[in-house]
């Protein structure tokens, strides 16, 4: 199932190229990291713990999982109207019902440019129009997608709040922003936050914890030797994957590139195993 969000970083590419990675949920998917949730929508777990800094992206999740009727008649008035003037009146506009929100968070990320997330520092969405016409796709399903949102509990929270109830029978799959320890000044924009390499080594700690407790973890990060060190312990696969970026501005600078895959619960050849108890080094 396609998630009916664009996100930059977003997960597509790896449930589309490797699939075989993903499998694996016993009883409940647990992802930290929301973004446009395509892992979620390509494994449609029965149960999961979905959460994200972002309170307007769980707030549009909860939205389509619990009024998807709302939010689609809102989405269709915003396709309708669709135009340069009419989109920067809308990134102005503060709905003050949740389905027209939702609608609002949607419309905006279907037509903003290349589907970027980012605010001011008054917290005001503001990336300019792009050049997609409409807000609705052919293969949109709303009430499929809150059917399946209906087994999912959201929560705008810290991964480490999400991480600590995680134990046996539980996948986690980790997508955090992409932070390396020698990069600028050890940090990234992540929603309103900053995410540091402070909070990738935090990040480490809590799926080292998480897998003494018992759960799966499966975790994609950057191809860095500092981030291999977080999981170079025992009972750590780590594996790379290849993708083709689709970030950079000029279609020349669109080069392959390589991001790593950790697990406790996977193989050097990316088949599914018991998993293993995690040891600091």
């Amino acid at each position: 199932m396609r998630p009916f969000l664009n996100w930059p970083g977003g997960k597509r590419w790896l449930v589309s190229n490797h699939a075989q990675l993903l499998g694996g949920v016993t009883s409940r998917l647990v992802e930290p990291f929301l973004g446009s949730g395509a892992v979620f929508f390509h494994i449609e777990p029965s149960a999961a713990l979905l959460s994200d800094t972002n309170e307007q992206l769980i707030e549009t999740f909860a939205a389509v999982r619990d009024q998807p009727e709302a939010v689609v008649a809102a989405l269709r008035r915003h396709d309708r109207s669709h135009s340069k003037t009419y989109y920067y009146g809308v990134r102005r506009s503060q709905p003050r019902l949740a389905a027209t929100r939702a609608a609002r968070f949607i419309y905006l990320n279907r037509t903003c440019f290349n589907g970027i997330y980012r605010v001011n520092l008054r917290g005001e969405f503001n990336v300019p129009v792009g050049s997609k016409s409409t807000a609705l796709r052919p293969e949109d399903d709303f009430i499929a997608w809150a059917r399946l949102l209906e087994g999912a509990e959201l929560l705008s929270q810290d991964f480490e709040r999400s991480l600590a109830e995680t134990g046996p029978g539980d996948l986690i799959y980790a997508d955090p922003p992409y932070t390396v320890k020698h990069n600028m000044n050890n940090f990234v924009k992540y929603n309103e936050d900053i995410f540091s390499w402070e909070d990738q080594v935090r990040l480490a700690e809590c799926l080292h914890r998480a897998t003494g407790r018992g759960a799966k973890v499966i975790a994609s990060n950057a191809n860095s030797q500092s981030v291999r060190d977080l999981y170079s312990g025992p009972g750590w696969t780590q594996l790379t994957v290849s993708r083709h970026s689709v970030l950079a501005a000029s279609s020349e600078n669109r080069r392959p590139t390589t991001e790593i895959v950790v697990s406790n619960c996977l193989t050097e050849n990316g088949d599914q195993t018991t998993p293993r108890v995690c040891l600091q080094s």
